[in-house]
């Protein structure tokens, strides 16, 4: 083979001399081994030389390299766009950095040792959609980023996951490598307390999907509620008896540790019997022109301080064939026991809200914050407005620690009974109006009535209605009796309709 210089001059006026050929000759380069007569070759082996001529001195001699070299080094520093590997692929131990572009596919082979510095195509595919996924053996992806693409099994014994985010199928979520379950429905919150149990239910996966309270209806402790006589059934002063409000007068007791009120014009009440299975209740009758009615009850202290500062539950069955509001409303003492009266309380309110009620007896409860000074003492009101027709009833009347409105507590009655007598006590005359007359002491005549219960306070006593017999004795109450005392006359209360001791707050 021989290689010659184009631009050799070797004619003069376009005449060929002899001596310009052989100057041509002369300047050639020629290479021994002459190809000639070449056959075809199906393969080449790595040891294979080829002809590389220097592309950018054309004078220069071509140099032989061998096939493996050639490949080497291209794909040391190469890139290669559009490389379509058919068949095994080795990629050796080379150290560098090989880059595969976006268009390049790789159909079936292993890649043992592959870093994929980002890989963000919606649309890139490891294996086919008929083979068994690819298989990257040891390597680091190290962001991999896809809105639409699916990894139906992925399989780890040793690699780490630095940062995930996914929606697995049921109620697992992983956002930015932080795994967070589902939420159940239930509110976050304490379930039962001393009045309550909580009541949970669980699905199949141990979950809590519901969670509710149900109020403890058995063993529960007793004298839960604060309110005496709170189903009305103690009635010493009118035994069932109805009992005129007069209008704008000062309050007026009627079944026991309740008192009335009305505005506008006069109103009566009375204890009634009850809807089963309350054996009483107590029942307004409107009248025309009157503007409010009101009923309430007063609340020692020593039954009462341990509810300040924490939450308490008023509950009240309700009915009313006129209207459909009924105003709470809960005051404290300013000072303790010490209420005041209608016309100039001493009273600071504490909460109030509104039952909105029909002419069927509904249970109906509201929870009271009351604040850490009510420790004087607790009055509750009940509230109506224009009266003027039908009737307002009451019954069940419950104040109870804690925010739970649990069964109505009934007591029996001998307990109950001694309970009203705290605050109002009757000694009523016999058949044959004897009550009690006195008898001769030294020169006095004097005679001594013992309570049946303690009263909280020394109490006002006198006849109930009617007039002593005979003369008017002096009184000295005390706090578990009563003495009355004349100089000298006999006396009796037999003429009075019994005598009363009266401590109410």
């Amino acid at each position: 083979m021989a290689m010659i210089d184009r631009n050799f001059d070797f004619a003069t006026n376009g005449t060929v001399s002899a001596a310009a050929l052989h100057a041509l000759i002369d300047s050639a380069t020629i290479y021994q081994e002459l190809i000639t007569g070449q056959q075809p070759i199906t393969s080449v082996g790595t040891n294979y030389e080829l002809l590389i001529a220097d592309g950018t001195n054309p004078n220069a001699a071509p140099n032989a390299v061998t096939v493996y070299d050639l490949f080497d080094d291209a794909l040391t520093a190469g890139t290669y766009t559009g490389l379509n590997l058919t068949g095994a692929l080795t990629y050796g131990t080379a150290t560098g950095t090989r880059l595969v572009s976006a268009n390049a596919t790789i159909t079936t082979g292993t890649i043992t040792t592959g870093v994929i510095p980002t890989l963000t195509s919606s649309t890139a595919t490891f294996g086919t959609t008929t083979s068994t996924a690819a298989t990257i053996t040891s390597g680091t992806i190290t962001n991999l980023a896809s809105t639409t693409g699916t990894i139906a099994t992925l399989n780890s014994t040793t690699g780490t996951i630095v940062n995930l985010s996914t929606t697995l199928a049921g109620d697992f979520t992983i956002s930015q490598g932080t795994g967070t379950l589902g939420t159940s429905g239930v509110t976050l919150g304490t379930y039962g307390g001393a009045t309550s149990v909580p009541v949970l239910a669980i699905d199949a996966k141990g979950r809590v999907t519901t969670a509710s309270t149900s109020a403890i209806t058995s063993g529960l402790t007793g004298f839960r509620n604060r309110i005496i006589n709170g189903d009305m059934r103690i009635d010493q002063r009118n035994a069932g008896a109805s009992q005129t409000f007069t209008a704008a007068a000062a309050l007026a007791y009627s079944v026991d540790r309740f008192y009335g009120y009305c505005t506008g014009a006069n109103a009566t009440g009375a204890r009634v019997a009850g809807t089963a299975p309350n054996e009483f209740a107590y029942r307004f009758t409107g009248a025309a022109s009157v503007t409010a009615i009101g009923f309430g009850t007063r609340l020692e202290a020593t039954n009462t301080t341990d509810l300040a500062g924490s939450t308490a539950t008023l509950s009240v069955q309700l009915a009313n064939s006129l209207l459909t509001t009924v105003t709470w409303t809960a005051f404290r003492a300013d000072t303790t026991d010490a209420f005041g009266t209608l016309a100039s309380p001493t009273r600071t309110q504490i909460a109030t809200g509104t039952f909105t009620v029909t002419s069927t007896l509904t249970t109906y409860s509201a929870q009271i914050s009351v604040p850490s000074a009510a420790t004087t003492g607790i009055e509750i009101v009940f509230t109506v407005g224009a009266q003027t027709s039908g009737t307002w009833t009451i019954d069940n009347v419950q104040l109870e620690a804690g925010s739970t409105a649990t069964d109505f507590e009934r007591r029996p009655i001998g307990t109950e009974l001694a309970l009203c007598q705290r605050y109002y006590e009757v000694l009523s005359n016999d058949s044959e109006g004897v009550g009690i007359t006195s008898f001769l002491f030294g020169t006095e005549n004097r005679v001594k009535w013992f309570f049946k219960a303690t009263k909280r306070a020394q109490p006002t006593a006198n006849i109930v209605t009617g007039s002593w017999s005979g003369t008017t004795p002096n009184i000295y109450p005390g706090l578990d009796s009563v003495g009355f005392q004349h100089p000298t006359s006999v006396f009796s209360s037999s003429n009075a309709g019994g005598l009363y001791a009266l401590a109410e707050l």
